[in-house]
């Protein structure tokens, strides 16, 4: 009998010790996958905001559709000017500017036209993976656009791209998830990431920044 006891101890004691350990290595291991799932988020974040940036340059607008991003980034192509020649010193010396030179035909502007993937994405990028959350199977990230009028009356450009807490982590422990969305609540209003706003002009910042 007392080595039947002795060894539902052992057991108990075994089980209490794996149950603390992994009362402990949950929330480590949880980090860890949201730091991960974060900063490849981030990432993508950063790349959306470097396509909306070109194609309002180009546009003059944002756009809230990963279609026409997409396309865009895909297919259309982007000015490189150059100036061919230079102002001799004695020009110089009497004020000639580049636009004057240029008009002398001392310089010449020459444009040619690279795509505007090539120009912002390394080589082989797979832009129609834009749009999806990583980690997320087919999730994709919420876009959108609009103009603003701010308090001085000026009318101002601004798109935004988000993924909630709950999209980006899904598949983990669900009690951790609902406190750290809580966490990220208080501390930058918001339970997800984004870049961008549809609220307010923020040049565009993301959230983590």
């Amino acid at each position: 009998m007392r080595t039947v006891i002795q060894s539902i101890l052992a057991i108990a004691v075994l089980l209490l010790a794996y149950l603390l350990f992994e009362s402990i290595q949950e929330p480590i291991r949880f980090n860890r996958e949201v730091k991960r799932r974060e900063n490849a988020t981030i990432e993508r974040l950063k790349e959306i905001r470097k396509a909306e940036e070109i194609y309002k340059s180009k546009y003059g607008a944002y756009t809230g559709s990963f279609d026409t991003l997409i396309n865009f980034v895909k297919t259309d192509s982007l000015p490189i000017i150059r100036a061919i020649g230079s102002i001799p010193d004695s020009l110089y010396d009497l004020g000639v500017t580049e636009q004057k030179a240029i008009q002398m035909g001392i310089i010449i502007r020459d444009t040619s036209y690279v795509s505007v993937l090539d120009s912002i994405f390394p080589e082989n990028y797979s832009i129609d993976s834009l749009r999806y959350v990583p980690f997320a199977d087919t999730n994709q990230f919420f876009l959108g656009a609009t103009e603003l009028e701010t308090a001085s009356k000026v009318k101002v450009k601004v798109f935004e791209a988000h993924v909630l807490n709950n999209v980006l982590l899904h598949g983990l422990n669900r009690q951790l998830i609902i406190n750290y969305n809580a966490d990220r609540e208080k501390i930058v209003g918001f339970a997800g990431l984004k870049v961008g706003s549809l609220e307010a002009s923020t040049n565009n910042a993301g959230n983590w920044e």
